[in-house]
């Protein structure tokens, strides 16, 4: 099998859902140029939100960075539909924005979005390493515990 992002899901055990429709009056990306901006996605898994609540008061970090790592997969489902199901138009993913929830003593942000920056890394090799943000948040979309945006360039 051919070394690609597909093969390398695939190694890991991983699909990728039907990317979620958005639930309010926004699109879920946007491609201008060779960029494509995908909105926030929450860490859902069999269509529904698989980690609520705030770090450090509800959530562990370990859990949160399986949220991460959950949001990464929502956002290659939206990049795979962006893109016609051809994930290696991705030449480079930009930037994640990460939001945690987060309870206000807890400062390891940068800790659970490391879920999704190891994740897509992993996966995408040089094209995934990519600028970051982590920032913690009083709350979120539908009590979910991580929300992360992405800024993909695209070939």
């Amino acid at each position: 099998m051919t070394d690609t992002i597909e093969s390398r899901l695939e190694a890991r055990g991983i699909t990728l859902p039907e990317a979620a429709a958005p639930a309010a009056n926004y699109l879920p990306y946007v491609i201008t140029g060779s960029q494509l901006f995908i909105s926030g996605q929450l860490p859902m898994e069999n269509g529904a939100i698989a980690i609520k609540g705030l770090l450090g008061r509800d959530v562990d970090v370990k859990t949160g960075q399986r949220a991460a790592e959950l949001c990464a997969i929502n956002i290659l489902a939206q990049a795979k539909a962006a893109l016609g199901g051809d994930l290696n138009r991705i030449a480079r993913v930009i930037k994640l924005s990460g939001y945690v929830a987060s309870e206000p003593s807890f400062t390891d942000q940068h800790l659970v979005i490391n879920g999704a920056s190891n994740l897509i890394a992993e996966l995408l090799g040089d094209a995934g390493k990519h600028a970051r943000a982590a920032v913690g948040m009083a709350s979120l979309p539908l009590n979910a515990a991580v929300e992360i945006d992405a800024v993909i360039e695209i070939g």
